[in-house]
């Protein structure tokens, strides 16, 4: 059924209707479209424009759709436009004429932006309970695994941290992410309904009432702005980019350290797969593909900007595009959060190759220096002294703390035996980073 049949002589080409049809995405907005549509009808009988009668014929029959479509007795699919013509038809045929009531005072061009203002609510409500799922793993993960490591700077390493401050690093980012959706929620929590195609209606209605309805703090303040308005998903995809980065940049790190060149860690099984020629193989796919499908979520907000940003007000089918980009952005999102847990929740820590790791980079040099410093000589010459030490190491294939007292006093006669209390790894962490965490 056509919506808007009423004003066209000819038949709609078949090519331009697959073309402009909408239904094969947009049907996961039946849950949002039903329930905009209750909070309608409900105002419209509010405001006298429809009786107690009608009101309540067309809730059960909106009712009835969203029973038979959950449980699987009505299929979402036919030659319907979108969702809007699919709910509305099939409430027509259950409850006669006064279903072609429910569109009163209302476009689709608000019904389609309070479907996905809903829609895009509970989404990012949902992104943010798996964050806080995926920071609970890492916070078990990081206090079960108090263990000194390398830091690096540069991929080259640098100081001794512990694998807990390194993984805690990712639980503040995360965080910052959280926070970032929430504050996304709160500037989108305005309705849209209400203001029809573009200029509102001239009915009597409420506003205010289908905001309080549908859980939204305000009705919007524009209604051009309010039918042709994007921003939301914009910054909600803005902000899964930035998360997904985040998520990216913690996959790189296990897939280095998951190498024999790092041997840092060991992927569970759960979360690994092998190699169809070499036997060996233990590879980290589910990190890789975390790093992989980034780009398809900045893919999803760059086509979404592009869509947008020539677009005269109000409403353009272009916006349309709208929801394939933010689906599938969203739908990536979550599966790689739940990936990322369930990955870190069988991860293997090695505390031995770590320490090993440590103790071959003169990650105590820093130290030294600052040691250097303490007995009164200047930074740069102290920078200058380690340096050479550091040479020195490397050409004997040994390590600072293991060089003997006649050795360091070959680079100044500073040196004392409190030299080798002050530069050990775990002395370090706590004048240091034991602070921090």
């Amino acid at each position: 059924m056509k919506l808007w049949g009423g004003r066209f002589k000819g038949e709609e080409n078949k090519l331009m209707e697959d073309f402009n049809s909408s239904l094969g995405f947009d049907k996961r907005l039946y849950n949002e479209d039903i329930i905009g549509s209750k909070a309608h009808v409900k105002m419209l009988t509010k405001c006298n424009i429809l009786t107690e009668d009608e009101c309540k014929l067309i809730i059960s029959g909106l009712d009835s759709i969203l029973k038979d479509i959950n449980e699987g007795n009505l299929v979402i699919e036919g030659d319907y436009e979108d969702i809007h013509s699919f709910v509305e038809t099939n409430l027509i045929k259950r409850i006669g004429d006064v279903g072609k009531k429910l569109h009163t005072a209302r476009s689709r061009n608000d019904q389609v932006a309070v479907d996905m203002r809903l829609y895009a609510k509970k989404k990012a409500i949902e992104v943010c309970e798996c964050i806080d799922e995926l920071e609970e793993v890492i916070k078990n993960l990081a206090d079960e695994n108090h263990v000194i490591m390398p830091g690096y700077t540069h991929l080259q390493r640098a100081q001794v941290v512990t694998f807990k401050h390194h993984l805690m690093a990712y639980f503040s980012m995360f965080k910052r992410d959280k926070n970032r959706l929430v504050n996304a929620i709160e500037v989108m929590d305005e309705s849209p309904l209400g203001c029809c195609a573009l200029a509102g209606t001239t009915y009597e209605t409420d506003r205010e009432f289908t905001a309080k309805e549908l859980g939204f703090k305000k009705p919007v303040d524009n209604f051009m702005d309010g039918v042709s308005d994007r921003d939301y998903l914009l910054e909600l995809m803005s902000d899964f980019s930035i998360l997904m980065m985040h998520l990216s940049r913690l996959s790189e790190e296990l897939i280095l350290w998951s190498s024999k060149e790092f041997d840092f860690i060991q992927m569970g099984d759960e979360f690994s797969t092998g190699s169809s020629i070499m036997p060996q193989k233990k590879n980290p796919d589910a990190a890789e593909l975390i790093r992989g499908k980034t780009g398809r979520v900045y893919g999803s907000l760059m086509s979404l900007l592009t869509t947008m940003k020539g677009l005269p007000l109000a409403y353009n089918k272009d916006m349309q595009e709208d929801k394939e980009q933010f689906f599938d952005a969203f739908d990536t999102v979550l599966s790689c959060l739940k990936i990322m847990a369930g990955m870190l929740s069988t991860l293997t820590v090695k505390k031995e190759s770590m320490l090993k790791s440590v103790k071959a980079g003169f990650l105590n040099a820093t130290e030294v220096a600052d040691y250097l410093v303490g007995k009164g000589m200047p930074f740069r010459d102290a920078h200058g002294v380690v340096g050479s030490i550091v040479i020195y190491c490397e050409d004997n294939n040994t390590a600072i703390e293991d060089l003997s007292m006649d050795e360091l006093k070959k680079f100044s006669d500073l040196f004392t035996e409190d030299i080798y209390s002050f530069i050990d790894y775990n002395n370090t962490l706590n004048r240091g980073i034991k602070k921090l965490i």
